[in-house]
């Protein structure tokens, strides 16, 4: 409604107090952890970008702030929040529903990094994009090539990994329970399983 797509828009004074908590006339960021990598790459790019006046960053537990983000979202209050996928965070804030990603114009990154930061469909998000992948021994996969054919076929969307994790965050994550994560994904699923299963079951 304010027009606000790039996080390079809160250099603007009026746009960056929509966002303010403490009553500063700064934008407050619901920030990374100190010590994390993320907050490396946060506290950068309020340089690279000219944010300093504008925007501040709120840093403390990762866990222990973001529920405070999250209910002034539920309240309707504009919120500025860093996060990341998979996470359970996602499954209650979701992208393109109570929840937008904002892009960067450039990418900028500290120490000279580099990496890709564009992501299909969301545009360029300012942080390098990670690939959740299957690690298993190769002596064990060259033995197996109905294994690996799985392993290659398994699709699951990230969406479905968030609301995983938020049963886990919500007190399930026994053995038992996130077996039964497991089989009832499955279960919800069974047309794409058995097509994997089949052609696994074909592979050479």
């Amino acid at each position: 409604a304010t027009g606000i797509k790039y996080l390079e828009d809160l250099k603007d004074p009026e746009k960056a107090k929509l966002f303010d908590i403490d009553g500063n006339g700064k934008a407050d960021l619901y920030g990374c952890e100190p010590g994390w990598g993320c907050e490396r790459v946060i506290e950068h790019q309020l340089d690279a970008y000219g944010l300093r006046d504008t925007v501040e960053e709120k840093q403390g537990g990762y866990f222990a702030i973001i529920p405070d983000a999250i209910e002034r979202i539920k309240a309707g209050k504009p919120t500025l929040y860093y996060t990341w996928t998979p996470l359970w965070v996602s499954a209650i804030l979701r992208p393109g529903k109570e929840v937008v990603w904002l892009n960067v114009k450039n990418t900028s990154l500290p120490d000279g990094e580099t990496g890709n930061t564009v992501v299909e469909g969301l545009g360029n998000l300012g942080f390098p994009v990670n690939d959740q992948k299957i690690i298993v021994n190769t002596t064990w996969l060259k033995a197996n090539p109905k294994a690996k054919k799985f392993f290659e076929l398994v699709q699951i969307p990230i969406a479905d990994v968030n609301a995983e994790n938020q049963k886990v965050a919500d007190g399930e994550k026994s053995n038992e329970q996130i077996m039964k994560h497991a089989t009832d994904w499955i279960a919800a699923h069974h047309a794409d399983w058995d097509k994997w299963i089949a052609e696994a079951k074909a592979a050479k």
